[in-house]
């Protein structure tokens, strides 16, 4: 006499197998209890291809016998939908979906930006509960425990500060993204509330670099980094925008500057002014069209996780401020640029950044600027 699954009683009765008790829910669609081990599964055939695929739901052992066959009914029809909607039967791991956004970011963005991306997880997610969890069981809990933790993690500077935990939830919010965008994962409801950035967090950049620093501070360096830092107070690019530069980017004709791998767009052109555009011909004099314009002593590229050292201990010995650093540099020179009064649009598109972006941290400085407008009409 065959025996129900869907009640207490019935699985009750039900002789230990290692083959589940399947229990057709519709077409394709199946329901199973392992008896024995009394755990769950869902079985579901693609219409299409008519391939069966099997998903283990687990044993829902801290519930009652009374209510897990509704939690397990729950959680198949709920896979049974995402499939329906296309997505990918395969079951992957928070860390699994990590290494896959690393994979991408390499393959769009180099090995600097998947460089830092796998640093962070190496740092924060692989090593945490949240690392094992399958996407499809991933709850806000989940997601909620893992921000709480690192909020509470120490950083070298003392407590974590709101910007640093956005920039290290980035990362996790982006592969998260990538598998719900992949159909790896139904819902992105598990993190979209809990890997919220805090507002106002980036406040306004307050460490600068006068003319007199910026000097001694590249005078302290290594001859290769100390070309590159020069650079940088030459045309305020983002670091590893200036690093991936090469000849074929500079027109020795027109004076231009073409910036094809940056954060704000690629094929961003730039018209340098005489000392700026002899400083770039300088770089290129001899070099193929594909090479480097600023490379280390050995002839590699600059990256972050290789320009780090040499500037810090450019930094040290120079006498400069704590946390002075490439992108100090870039915020000095945009500073000068802003106070001189240079309107935001053009230093926006010469620093690769959104208006936005520059009058929330250096709209401040415009005040004497718009002083002394103000007075120029003043009968």
């Amino acid at each position: 006499m065959a025996h129900s699954i869907d009640t207490v009683s019935g699985r009750s009765k039900l002789k230990k197998r290692r083959e589940p008790y399947w229990l057709r829910l519709d077409a394709g669609n199946y329901l199973g209890f392992r008896a024995g081990a009394d755990s769950w599964m869902a079985r579901y055939r693609d219409p299409g291809t008519f391939k069966q695929h099997y998903r283990a739901l687990g044993e829902f052992a801290d519930l009652p016998d009374s209510q897990r066959y509704g939690v397990a009914l729950k959680a198949a029809q709920e896979w049974f939908a995402h499939l329906g909607r296309g997505g990918v039967a395969e079951t992957v791991t928070v860390a699994e979906a990590c290494a896959r956004y690393v994979d991408r970011v390499s393959r769009t963005n180099g090995n600097e930006a998947a460089f830092d991306a796998r640093t962070r997880f190496e740092r924060h997610v692989y090593k945490s509960h949240l690392a094992k969890v399958q996407l499809d069981k991933l709850k806000p809990a989940h997601v909620g425990a893992w921000r709480d933790a690192l909020e509470d993690k120490p950083t070298r500077n003392g407590k974590r500060s709101a910007a640093t935990l956005n920039r290290d939830m980035t990362c996790l919010r982006a592969a998260l993204n990538l598998a719900h965008e992949n159909q790896l994962i139904a819902t992105n409801t598990a993190w979209v509330s809990r890997l919220k950035p805090v507002r106002g967090a980036d406040k306004q950049r307050t460490l600068y670099l006068d003319r007199h620093q910026r000097k001694a501070f590249i005078e302290a360096a290594a001859p290769d980094v100390a070309v590159f830092m020069t650079a940088l107070c030459t045309l305020p690019l983002r670091p590893g925008a200036m690093a991936a530069l090469t000849a074929g980017d500079y027109n020795r004709k027109l004076k231009t500057l073409t910036v094809a791998s940056d954060k704000a767009g690629a094929d961003r052109r730039i018209a340098l002014p005489a000392q700026t555009a002899q400083a770039f011909a300088d770089a290129s004099k001899g070099k193929l069209p594909g090479a480097f314009l600023f490379t280390r002593a050995d002839g590699a590229q600059w990256e972050k996780y290789k320009w780090r050292g040499p500037v810090k201990e450019a930094a040290i010995a120079s006498g400069m401020p704590d946390g002075a650093s490439l992108y100090t540099l870039r915020h000095s020179v945009i500073t000068d640029l802003v106070h001189a009064g240079a309107d935001l649009l053009t230093v926006a598109q010469i620093s690769g950044t959104s208006i936005l972006m520059i009058e929330r941290h250096y709209g401040h400085l415009r005040g004497n600027v718009a002083a002394a407008a103000l007075e120029a009409v003043m009968l």
